[in-house]
């Protein structure tokens, strides 16, 4: 499965624990969107990333290519999806197009996760986005998408 990361699972470690089979594809950009925290994670009691359409603007984020069946269910599971549940999903996972830095002219179909937004969500903890600023440098995201990252540190 192609999966496109652009909140905590940008972070190499984190997603080696929740999926030991992911490789890394490429660095890559979601077009028309914007990074938003909608959604409160029960298990880190803080606001969780989410992308919301934005005409315009761009999420940036880590393509894995997740080789094992059992590493996605891990990953749904740490998303609160799971296909046909009753209750509500935490997250839908869904399909985009991406824009990868390894085919500039031609979008990539990816995986990923959008929240079932909440009213009223605690912002994001600075554990949480620094996350996302280690995962960003480490893959090497834009500089000017990680300054954007960091600048959410001093926010919240």
């Amino acid at each position: 499965m192609l999966y496109f990361a652009y909140g905590s699972n940008m972070h190499p470690q984190q997603m080696r624990r929740r999926c030991p089979s992911y490789r890394f594809v490429s660095t890559a950009k979601l077009a028309d969107y914007k990074l938003a925290f909608t959604r409160r994670s029960p298990r880190r009691r803080c606001g969780v990333a989410d992308v919301i359409p934005s005409p315009g603007d761009e999420v940036w984020g880590v393509l894995y290519h997740l080789i094992s069946k059992r590493d996605v269910v891990a990953l749904d599971k740490a998303e609160g999806f799971k296909l046909g549940r009753r209750r509500v999903n935490g997250y839908d996972r869904t399909r985009r197009n991406v824009w990868s830095l390894l085919s500039p002219h031609k979008p990539l179909n990816a995986h990923l996760y959008i929240a079932r937004q909440q009213h009223n969500p605690p912002p994001p903890s600075a554990h949480y986005v620094g996350l996302m600023v280690s995962g960003a440098a480490h893959w090497e995201v834009p500089k000017h998408y990680q300054q954007a990252l960091e600048g959410l540190l001093e926010r919240y």
